[in-house]
């Protein structure tokens, strides 16, 4: 699998990649249409208007057979030390180990840029997305964020 930057250009191909209701039961919304899509990527794509985040976004995209089949992104704010990451992949292609090949990826990219704190927010009943998460090197905390589980990797004092 490749991580590719994402671009507006994938928004047509991700529109069917993400449009599985299901996908939405642990991260709530509903699917995008490719218009919707392609208005949100090309803002992703523009970077954070917050001077002090970076956003990082990558389509996934098999080897085989060139076929898109999710995203990972990461919210970098350099001046806590800290980084969000996150991923989705489409219903047909789940438990396959991409989210984990392409999550480990991009944690193992944060850490030795070095980033002091690598954060996910996990819903607390998404077993998978607890195992990719734990791939990571990431363990949960405490600390609760509408309604997900911060999961962290370096962090050195609670909170």
């Amino acid at each position: 699998m490749d991580l590719l930057p994402l671009c507006v250009e994938h928004a047509g191909e991700m529109a069917s990649v993400l449009g599985d209701v299901a996908l939405h039961e642990f991260i709530g919304g509903a699917p995008l249409t490719a218009g919707a899509l392609r208005e949100r990527y090309a803002r992703l794509a523009a970077g954070s208007p917050d001077p002090a985040d970076v956003w990082c976004n990558w389509v996934l995209q098999l080897r085989a057979d060139g076929r898109l089949v999710g995203t990972v992104q990461a919210t970098l704010t350099p001046a806590r030390d800290t980084a969000e990451l996150a991923w989705i992949i489409g219903t047909p292609w789940q438990g396959r180990g991409f989210a984990t090949e392409a999550a480990r990826a991009v944690a193992g990219w944060l850490v030795d840029l070095p980033v002091g704190r690598l954060i996910a927010h996990v819903h607390p009943d998404h077993r998978a997305s607890a195992a990719v998460a734990a791939a990571c090197g990431l363990a949960p905390t405490p600390h609760l964020a509408d309604g997900e589980v911060r999961w962290e990797y370096g962090a050195t004092t609670p909170g």
